[in-house]
């Protein structure tokens, strides 16, 4: 019986769609990339007023029909976007703050648990910090909203 194999190896299709070699990021690109986001800042801060604004519908569909599973996703998946957003937009305090709203809410199962308050305590943290242009948490009132929120999220999931 004979041991011969035969080791056959696959074309790295990867390799070609990505230009030859890991690492061949094309710095104009990037360099493109990057004017264009700097030319689009002058729509941020409407842009962001836009997400609070679906925020805000979000909690209002809870007060007025209740804290379901329907009204809760939609809460999440508005905290969701404002946590991917708020860095971009300019304001990274809001994507700390929509972050800690997102783990409270981030398991389906336990999400209809979360206490209302501390949902309502985190869409008007978000809404301060925007109206009063507390971008960062090297701001001693967006960093004490971020503790003390994070602090309240992490005793709830215990």
């Amino acid at each position: 019986m004979s041991n011969s194999a035969q080791v056959i190896q696959p074309t790295n299709t990867l390799r070609m769609k990505v230009g030859g070699g890991f690492g061949g990021i094309d710095a104009n690109a990037i360099a493109k990339a990057e004017e264009a986001l700097k030319a689009m800042s002058s729509q941020f801060g409407q842009w962001l007023q836009d997400e609070i604004v679906k925020l805000e519908q979000a909690q209002t569909a809870i007060r007025e029909k209740g804290y379901t599973t329907e009204t809760a996703e939609a809460l999440y998946f508005r905290a969701h976007d404002l946590k991917g957003l708020g860095t971009t937009y300019q304001y990274p305090l809001v994507t700390r703050l929509a972050g800690s709203l997102c783990k409270m809410m981030d398991d389906p199962v336990k999400r209809l648990a979360a206490p209302p308050v501390l949902l309502d305590a985190h869409i008007d943290a978000i809404r301060a910090v925007v109206r009063d242009e507390i971008k960062t948490d090297d701001h001693p009132i967006g960093r004490t909203l971020a503790e003390t929120l994070e602090a309240r999220v992490s005793a709830h999931l215990g």
